[in-house]
């Protein structure tokens, strides 16, 4: 049991306390409720760019770096298509430090044509390494387009389209921050060696003059259900062929998603796992294979992709694939099997909450999903699984109509 205390300053950031004096240090989390599927069609990557832009100076502060590194801390941040995160951990009587920074950031970034140049450089950059000029890189690019029709989930956090970046204007990047980098969409975690009502106090410090701004709501496009078998081919110069099937599941607050999550483990979870033991290990078709999701907050996609070994023909292949997907369609899985993979994921929540860092993020991203309790019932939500729920939500999602298939050739 994670406990915690809970309260909202006057301009609406929720703010988390959790108090672990085992240790001498103190984690700062920063959540920003924006994400890739919040952006323009025409512009995106932007919140991926913010990512770097907050560290490149803010309004009072020229450099978040130094300061941090001077009282023993350290920081780093993600974006994701979902949300934007950014956390420091330091000695906990340096703790103030980490509100006067962030604060400082959310307050307003510097905004100077030079740091967007210089970020945009870097964002450039990384696209190019990652996603045009490394083998298979453009897969996922490809693989969303033709998952998602409508909804934003159809782009990466990189963006999808290295334009959209190269083009951001200054103005662009004021109005992006303004709308969403505000108390009221943001939520604050402090963990670690402090006290909640010192917390309180440097909350209503640092962050409580902060102008509220305006409550960012959503509003996205349903991506329609899948009703046809979709398929893509593609050639490149890599090593050797590879296959990406995915098929869509439920959100990240539906029963199914749970559910979506041991049959992933069930089908991919480690070198016990059946993908592994058949398409590996017996049969030798694949040099590796991996069965996973992205534990998307809205409808997500249940992914399985590998290499092929040399010879073996994307055809057969897919066929050995669709054979142990229509297995866990057909047969009820076994008491022992599925006892495995509950445990597995039992000792896997364990093992994230032992650090302090990933407490106050698993916070922050309950609340963010509207109940920061949410940690501390998990586990309850993968224990009520059934055998019969696996068999009856793999019928449902492994239906061949949804789902999306990518064969991707070596030109080698």
């Amino acid at each position: 049991m994670i406990h915690y205390e809970r309260f909202v300053l006057e301009n609406g950031l929720r703010v988390l306390v959790h108090e672990d004096h085992s240790t001498p240090m103190a984690v700062v989390n920063v959540m920003y409720d924006v994400g890739a599927r919040d952006e323009d069609p025409g512009q995106t990557g932007f919140a991926h760019l913010f990512e770097h832009l907050m560290f490149g100076g803010s309004v009072n502060i020229s450099d978040y770096d130094e300061p941090l590194q001077r009282a023993g801390g350290e920081n780093n941040a993600y974006t994701t298509n979902d949300l934007t995160n950014y956390y420091c951990q330091l000695p906990a009587q340096n703790i103030e430090t980490a509100f006067w920074l962030e604060s400082d950031r959310m307050l307003s970034l510097a905004f100077s044509e030079k740091s967007l140049e210089v970020q945009r450089k870097v964002v450039c950059e990384e696209f190019k390494e990652h996603y045009i000029n490394k083998p298979y890189g453009d897969a996922w690019h490809k693989m969303r387009e033709l998952a998602y029709q409508v909804h934003p989930y159809r782009w990466m956090t990189i963006g999808k389209d290295l334009k959209h970046v190269e083009d951001a204007r200054i103005g662009d990047v004021k109005n992006f921050f303004f709308k969403h980098y505000r108390p009221v969409n943001a939520i604050l975690v402090v963990a670690g060696s402090v006290k909640t009502e010192d917390m309180r106090t440097l909350a209503e410090k640092w962050f409580g003059g902060i102008e509220r701004g305006t409550k960012y709501e959503r509003s996205l496009p349903a991506e329609p259900v899948q009703s046809a078998a979709r398929l893509l081919e593609v050639r490149a110069d890599v090593p050797l062929d590879a296959l990406y099937k995915t098929w869509h599941i439920d959100s990240r607050l539906e029963k199914g998603y749970y559910v979506a999550d041991l049959i992933s483990e069930v089908l991919g979870g480690g070198t016990s796992s059946r993908l592994y033991q058949v398409l590996v290990k017996e049969k030798k078709m694949f040099s590796n294979i991996e069965c996973y999701h992205f534990g998307s907050v809205e409808k997500g996609l249940f992914t399985i992709e590998g290499k092929l070994v040399k010879g073996v023909a994307m055809a057969d292949a897919e066929a050995a694939v669709n054979e142990e997907v229509s297995r866990m369609a057909a047969d009820m899985i076994n008491d022992t099997e599925l006892q495995k993979v509950k445990n597995k994921t039992e000792s896997v929540i364990a093992f994230e909450d032992m650090s302090v860092m990933n407490r106050a993020n698993s916070l922050a991203f309950y609340e963010l999903l509207g109940d920061a309790d949410l940690m501390n019932n998990e586990l309850a939500r993968y224990q009520a699984i059934t055998a019969e729920d696996i068999l009856e939500y793999s019928k449902r999602i492994f239906d061949p109509n949804n789902s999306n298939t990518l064969h991707y050739y070596s030109n080698n």
